[in-house]
């Protein structure tokens, strides 16, 4: 009785210059017992990728037996060790197929190799990977989608343009490098969205500013939870979540450096490096990055006459405040797999932008003198343990600060051309009122994972997260005698708890998980009444959800997915506190509570003519107080909406070919979000789509390689393309047809050249992008215009 390993042959180019790899350590598959007893035999074909130092680093299964014949291969395939494929003399990564097979009688074990095939057939570039987190991911019942940026490192797009290229995702920013950016993921928005960076929550971990402004270069792979969010995270998410997992270290010493320039001011540079000595288990990391940009592009405004304020003409003019510059760092230190801990590490970090105020929300009245800055900065202890063969322990904590300052004091009124055209007698532009404010937010947060195998196939998981927000605030310009209204208490502490099974049957064909969770929100705060006067208002929150996800595998290539979720979200400080800039508080607000709904179908598989990806998701959204930002030409504020339905569809597709030369990909997203309320103050627009909120869109992709150019390393030209339909920016029942607002469609374009040059020291790559190549009017889900077009240039280095 053996197992039999046999290579299956690989299409390589004889003089191509291409070297097979060949197995160095081979591995011994277990005979499955159950198959075993049955007296059953078999033959399982994986697909095997191996990186450039010869580790397997996935086994896919490509013609697979059942019966534990599949576990056990994949098992045996990811000890094996390998000598890397070679183009030249450089290793690089590749992908070939080995078969086990499983015989009740043991014949001479064979020498396993990876033979080349004869001359004059097709190169085929080999991608040869145990699976990776990504493929597990995206094999199992939650409901993910996992973006891997290996390709996007080199781009000029930041991360939000990267992000709103997927299917049901949409991003829209109020402006250039640094504005505020709205995510949006099946219609829900802003908070209702909770982002993590390593599973920690974006804004504690040293990367307050949003999604956008995390530097791509810092990010390995994105996963999108579309509205069922896993108990791992400890958030209360009501429409989904968003993770951002950085590059892990690697054995020895490796680090990148990128400088990105281009139009309207714009300079980006980020930095990254990582050591691990496997012998100790050592490891640092570092990051840093730095971004400044004018923000000068030109816009169309209907200026204002100063005399007689009335409406002119419309005119096109260039920003003159808008600048933005941001930077920060962070540092992380630890040990790694040693015997009293998987990971033990000790991040800290600091982050500050400065960001000039150009003009009101609606864009008619320009500044010419408002500020506002951020800094934040804080500490994470992270520890990951095998407590037994069968139980893990994840636990962190943290603390944060995060100064937040608008300064506002200005004198003067200001035309579109950066002319102070008179005095104001009273200082402040936002407001009719000077304002230099303060604002510090502690938090401090913790959270504690176990996983327990209780059975081959049976898992229990555990989760328990608490976070504790303290506000404090300062009005320099408050007059004397009176109370600041800043100095309001402000204290919030939250604790989200949560439990889950999941179970495999069937040989992993089947996965599902079940799940419960319990939110408490303790709110102690004062509200300011005229007078100077300060209510307390105290409340005390406290519910359940649940939820079941469940993925069935009809062939390996082919799998469904349905899952469901009853969701709360509580009001987050910057909605209860407001922001300290535009966003102004509300302590009446009520937790939000949807019920989630998703079903969808996914196909990648190979065939003759190349790698084919069809992705199918339906979604269906039921929310009670779905919390809405609401703007006025000042300011915005957050309120509840008291029922919101949407329901919606996403779909894409992809194409590679077999050489992997030429890879097509396309999207599209309608999503019908209407208001739903019987009752309260949108009552009297019940039925209407909720305003500002793009309702169909839809991406398409083009990517050509050119391998050996320059000698070593590849030319990669792309061209993207997004389509987003009109959408109204207020209520569209509100008014007569031809006087309402509309945010037109639109259609934009980009281009991207890269070359990649392989040097013994460093790979380097040289990128120019043109973004919105027709440079067609673009506007965000207010009607703010953005940026025309724009031309960018981006180096990277990587060792």
């Amino acid at each position: 009785m053996a197992a039999i390993l046999l290579a299956a042959p690989s299409t390589w180019a004889a003089g191509a210059g291409l070297t097979a790899p060949q197995i160095v350590t081979p591995a011994e598959p277990a005979y499955p017992p159950e198959a075993l007893a049955a007296g059953l035999e078999a033959r399982v074909v994986l697909r095997l990728t191996i990186d450039q130092e010869g580790h397997v680093v996935d086994a896919e299964v490509v013609e697979g037996a059942g019966h534990g014949f599949d576990v056990a291969a994949a098992a045996a395939a990811g000890e094996m060790r390998f000598s890397p494929a070679l183009r030249g003399e450089t290793p690089i990564a590749s992908r070939i197929l080995f078969s086990h097979d499983f015989r009740l009688e043991a014949p001479p074990r064979p020498a396993p190799t990876a033979a080349p095939a004869g001359d004059g057939e097709v190169p085929l570039e080999v991608v040869v990977r145990r699976r990776s987190e990504a493929e597990e991911l995206r094999r199992s019942a939650e409901a993910v989608q996992v973006l891997e940026l290996e390709g996007e490192h080199t781009e000029s797009a930041d991360l939000g343009e990267v992000l709103a290229r997927t299917e049901g995702v949409g991003v829209r920013r109020g402006g250039g490098l640094g504005s505020g950016t709205r995510f949006s993921l099946a219609g829900y928005t802003d908070d209702q969205i909770r982002f993590f960076l390593d599973g920690i929550p974006l804004e504690l971990a040293g990367q307050p500013f949003g999604i956008s402004n995390v530097p791509v270069n810092l990010v390995e792979r994105v996963e999108i939870y579309r509205g069922v969010v896993p108990i791992r995270f400890g958030a209360d998410a009501l429409g989904g979540a968003v993770n951002l997992v950085t590059r892990r270290e690697r054995e020895g010493t490796h680090g990148f450096a990128s400088y990105q320039l281009g139009s309207f001011g714009t300079h980006r540079v980020a930095l990254g490096g990582s050591h691990l000595d496997e012998t100790s288990g050592f490891f640092a990391r570092a990051s840093a990055f730095f971004d400044r940009a004018e923000n000068d592009y030109t816009i169309t405004v209907e200026p204002e006459d100063p005399e007689t304020s009335r409406v002119l003409e419309p005119t096109e003019v260039d920003r003159f405040h808008d600048a933005y510059l941001g930077a920060g760092g962070g540092v992380e230190i630890g040990f790694a797999d040693r015997a009293w801990a998987r990971r033990l590490s000790l991040q800290g970090f600091l982050a500050g932008l400065d960001k000039e105020l150009q003009h009101n929300l609606v864009m008619r009245i320009p500044y010419g003198d408002a500020t506002y800055g951020q800094l934040n900065g804080g500490l994470t202890l992270r520890y990951e343990h095998d407590l037994g063969a069968d139980t893990t322990l994840h636990a962190l904590a943290g603390y944060t600060r995060d100064r937040t300052h608008l300064l506002d004091v200005g004198t003067c009124i200001y035309d579109w051309e950066g002319n102070c055209v008179r005095p104001d007698s009273t200082p402040g532009e936002v407001e009719s009122r000077a304002r230099d404010q303060v604002q510090e937010t502690d938090s401090v947060f913790g959270r504690v994972n176990l996983a327990w195998e209780i059975a081959p196939d049976h898992a229990l998981r555990f989760s328990l997260a608490p976070t504790l927000v303290t506000r404090s605030g300062e009005e320099r310009r408050q007059l004397p005698g009176e109370r600041d209204p800043l100095g309001a208490r402000r204290d919030m502490l939250v604790h989200v708890g949560g439990l889950e099974y999941e179970v495999d049957l069937f040989d992993d064909r089947l996965e599902n998980i079940t799940f419960v969770k319990s939110y408490l929100q303790v709110l102690r705060s004062e509200e300011p009444l005229p007078g100077d006067v300060f209510r307390r208002q105290d409340r005390d929150t406290h519910g359940f959800g649940f939820g079941d996800a469940l993925r069935y595998r009809f062939h390996d290539v082919v799998q469904a997915k349905t899952s469901y979720e009853l969701a709360t979200r509580l009001p987050r400080p910057d909605e209860l506190f407001g922001n300290g800039v535009l966003v102004e508080p509300n302590l009446a607000l009520e937790p939000e509570r949807s019920h989630n709904f998703n079903l969808g179908a996914t196909v990648d598989a190979p065939t003759l003519a190349g790698q084919v990806r069809f992705d199918v998701n339906g979604f269906l959204r039921l929310a009670d107080q779905l919390i809405f930002l609401v703007g006025d030409d000042n300011g915005y504020i957050n309120r509840n909406v008291e029922g919101v339905r949407s329901l919606g569809v996403e779909a894409a597709a992809g194409w590679t070919s077999p050489d992997g030369l030429v890879a097509v990909d396309a999207n599209a997203t309608w999503v019908d979000m209407r208001n739903t309320a019987a009752e309260g103050p949108f009552a009297r627009n019940a039925g209407d789509r909720l305003q500002g909120r793009p309702w169909l869109f839809a991406n398409l992709a083009v990517r050509f390689d050119v391998r050996d150019t320059l000698g070593s390393g590849d030319l990669s030209l792309a061209w993207q393309s997004r389509y987003v339909h009109e959408f109204f920016r207020n209520w569209e029942s509100d008014g007569a047809l031809e006087y309402k607002d509309i945010v037109p469609s639109q259609l934009l374009h980009a281009v991207t050249a890269t070359q990649r040059v392989d040097t013994d020291l460093a790979a380097l790559s040289f990128g120019a992008e043109v973004q919105n190549l027709t440079d067609a009017a673009t506007f965000d889900f207010f009607g703010l215009q953005r940026p025309g077009r724009s031309f960018h240039f981006k180096t990277t280095a990587e060792f």
